[in-house]
């Protein structure tokens, strides 16, 4: 397996092959997502991959893509569409602007199901983080995705924001090496 930084015009090239990933990685339990976000991530791509500070990182085995990873700066002011409000809502606006605007957003990190376990996402996460500015590396996962979370922590990301334990709701992450993350509140 091989993971390898593209930009977007390199990432577009792979567009049916992203669909496919996508579809195996969040159309199953815990995310459930239909067949129509799959067909949305699709539509969504050239624009995002417009971004300021857009990196994407591939995975493959041969000529089989089976990962991906996409992220971008979070402009200032700070998104208000999407899962946006969830995410400020939790840190509250000044550490919203202080902790995550200007900082490299991940926005997508899928691999097939048979690749999962092998690192292959770890290493994903870190094609896309590695360069991130001042270590500042951010993203957003719902709660209700116990691997997901458990993923992450594993990675040496810290949990910023802890919703409610209902099963609803996103929880912000920051990166390793994020100068915020010491002061991150801790669940109780």
């Amino acid at each position: 397996m091989g993971v390898r930084t593209v930009g977007a015009a390199a990432l577009l090239d792979h567009t049916d092959a992203l669909r496919a990933v996508y579809t195996d990685a969040f159309c199953a339990p815990p995310w459930n997502e239909g067949e129509e976000k799959a067909v949305e991530f699709v539509v969504r791509l050239p624009v995002n991959a417009c971004r300021p500070g857009f990196t994407a990182a591939l995975a493959f085995e041969g000529s089989t893509l089976l990962g991906f990873a996409t992220a971008w700066t979070t402009p200032a002011p700070f998104p208000a569409d999407r899962c946006y409000p969830q995410a400020a809502a939790g840190l509250g606006p000044s550490r919203t602007a202080r902790w995550l605007c200007g900082a490299r957003e991940i926005d997508e990190l899928a691999v097939r199901p048979a690749a999962r376990g092998t690192g292959l996402a770890g290493e994903l996460l870190r094609a896309v983080t590695e360069d991130a500015p001042d270590g500042r590396a951010w993203l957003l996962t719902s709660v209700r995705s116990s691997r997901a979370m458990s993923f992450y922590r594993a990675q040496g990301w810290t949990q910023a924001t802890h919703p409610s334990p209902d099963g609803d709701g996103i929880a912000v992450f920051l990166g390793p090496r994020h100068p915020a993350r010491a002061l991150a509140a801790q669940p109780l």
